[in-house]
């Protein structure tokens, strides 16, 4: 196998043990933090560290240039912001940063997909 092949191989796995992550706190919450051994209380830090990592994250698809990467990324933050828009709103929370980010990243997105369909590569 080659490195390459077993860099793909690798991130497979890390497909496994983030949508196994995902999976459980969708199901129960409290028990997802108890696995990965967050605590609420620590959660303004914890969104600190999310808000720097999207921020490489952004930093490399961007100077990487590929749009596939980045209508990826951005259509993943759009989930993100339109999700945490749905989980405010059931709380009965304003949530119009969140849509607004979601929107944001949408036109992110659909302008990258016109790129890869030749509208403006």
């Amino acid at each position: 196998m080659t490195l390459a092949g077993a860099a793909i191989a690798l991130s497979g796995a890390g497909i496994l043990v983030t949508g196994f992550l995902a999976l459980m706190f969708l199901r129960d919450p409290i028990a997802g933090l108890a696995h990965t051994t967050h605590r609420a209380e620590h959660l303004p830090e914890v969104m600190t560290d999310r808000y720097i990592a999207f921020t490489i994250l952004t930093i490399g698809a961007t100077l990487y240039g590929d749009m596939k990467v980045i209508a990826a990324l951005f259509a993943t933050f759009a989930f993100m912001g339109f999700a945490d828009a749905w989980i405010y709103a059931r709380g009965g929370h304003p949530i119009a940063k969140h849509i607004g980010a979601g929107i944001a990243a949408s036109v992110v997105t659909v302008v990258a997909l016109l790129a890869i369909w030749g509208q403006g590569a």
